[in-house]
């Protein structure tokens, strides 16, 4: 296949692709060339139904003229602006935003590039504080197993998935509670599972009790996996998270990457839960991903105990792209049109309802053991082949693609997390063809 950029054709010998197996999609490339609404093109014109906001981040779907205006805008006012020791205006009005939309007293914003960085700097953050509290021997992370946190050193200590894991090894100190995914109580369940919640969080008091609430700093937590499988947590599982952290002085970090901005029918799924962390980190859908942009929202208590210790700079750690004007002004715009598209809560509404009815209804499908999710976010798991675990869902992704529906692949499942501005005649686009690549991967 001879491809062109720019009306020139292009090598495929020099970009080493992230998260991708380079040397087959050499051979059978799987490019985009642009995109509008729900729908990317190829460069042969063909649609591609956009299942997946892009990579779990465009929430407002593509081609938005406003954010484009605005990045527009705000490049030719004013293109960059060093991070440390100076400021721009738009970086405070976005963090005065975004404050008032979040949760509880999560009042204070430090601007990263990415979900990845976020992560790393949720850390250090909580590192901080303890330092501060007297507390230095707190240094022990508890995470889970089938996380992701990113793919910095800290974000695969963090994270819980094996090849990652594997790949790196781990650099800090971290240990890791079992998953929240037990098929054989809550298969096939739409929302949060019935069975194991308390049971599955007080695990938490038998790692407290082996390493001593003394060591550790925080536990960290996606409120839904998302690259694990797109895991919900059983009913009560996030309290008494909360419960036990408050009752050992343990800091407790929402990683919101992918669940926040809209993606759970609350602009944040701590909203959802009722659950408020001291830390939340996000990204992705902070600009629906048209600049890259993250951020670490803390509570009031711990910023205070941060700056209560130094006259000087608080925090040694920071990025030169932090709170970007670009990025800004494009979140700005996304904000904006989050609120007047009335989206924040769209996936808890009908087309959510009928994007998990659809799901449900696949369980009919080859080899399906599982169907689960909640509002604009969800998964179908398959029973391994044999002699071949992990195959089925990179080869539905690439049927999927000759179908025209872009969906992730996640070892034995396929995700979906569409943008939030998907109509019902989507999801029936995607239960058609989804249906027709897996009786091609399967029949």
């Amino acid at each position: 296949m001879t491809a062109y950029s720019r009306n020139k054709p292009i090598s495929f010998d020099n970009h080493w692709m992230p998260f991708t197996a380079n040397q087959d999609f050499a051979q059978n490339p799987r490019l985009v060339q642009s995109a509008k609404g729900m729908h990317y093109l190829t460069p042969e014109g063909e649609e591609i139904l956009d299942m997946t906001a892009g990579l779990w981040c465009c929430n407002l779907g593509h081609g938005r003229d406003e954010i484009a205006d605005a990045v527009h805008g705000q490049f030719k006012e004013l293109d960059f602006a060093p991070s440390f020791n100076f400021g721009h205006p738009l970086s405070f009005e976005l963090s005065e935003r975004l404050a008032k939309m979040l949760p509880g007293d999560l009042n204070n914003l430090f601007f990263t590039n990415s979900g990845s960085e976020s992560a790393d700097t949720a850390i250090k953050i909580a590192y901080a504080y303890h330092d501060a509290k007297g507390d230095t021997g707190r240094k022990r992370i508890i995470s889970r197993q089938r996380a992701y946190h990113g793919v910095n050193f800290c974000g695969v200590s963090l994270g819980g998935l094996t090849a990652n894991r594997r790949a790196f090894g781990q650099w800090l100190p971290v240990d890791h509670l079992n998953s929240t995914h037990d098929l054989s109580r809550n298969s096939f369940t739409i929302g949060q599972p019935e069975y194991g919640g308390a049971d599955m969080a007080n695990e938490l008091e038998n790692l407290i009790a082996f390493h001593d609430a003394s060591t550790i700093a925080a536990v960290i937590v996606e409120p839904i996996a998302g690259a694990g499988g797109v895991l919900l947590p059983p009913k009560g599982y996030l309290k008494r998270l909360r419960e036990i952290c408050d009752q050992h002085g343990i800091l407790l970090i929402f990683d919101e990457v992918i669940t926040g901005f809209g993606r759970t029918g609350k602009a944040f799924a701590a909203e959802t839960f009722g659950v408020v962390p001291d830390i939340m980190t996000m990204a992705k859908g902070i600009t629906s991903a048209t600049v890259p942009m993250g951020a670490v929202a803390c509570r009031d208590f711990i910023k205070e105990a941060v700056f209560s210790t130094s006259q000087g700079i608080e925090f040694f750690h920071g990025y030169t792209y932090s709170a970007h004007p670009l990025a800004c002004a494009a979140s700005l715009a996304a904000l904006d049109i989050y609120d007047r598209e009335n989206l924040w809560d769209r996936a808890s509404g009908p087309v959510g309802d009928k994007l998990q009815e659809a799901l449900q209804s696949l369980k009919d499908l080859p080899r399906v053991i599982d169907a689960r999710g909640m509002a604009f976010i969800g998964a179908i798991e398959f029973e391994p082949l044999e002699g071949k675990p992990g195959a089925i869902g990179a080869a539905l992704l690439k049927e999927c693609w000759n179908q025209g529906i872009m969906i992730r692949g996640l070892g034995d499942a396929i995700a979906v997390s569409p943008p939030l501005i998907m109509e019902e005649a989507h999801i029936e686009r995607f239960v058609d063809g989804f249906r027709k690549a897996v009786k091609v991967v399967l029949d």
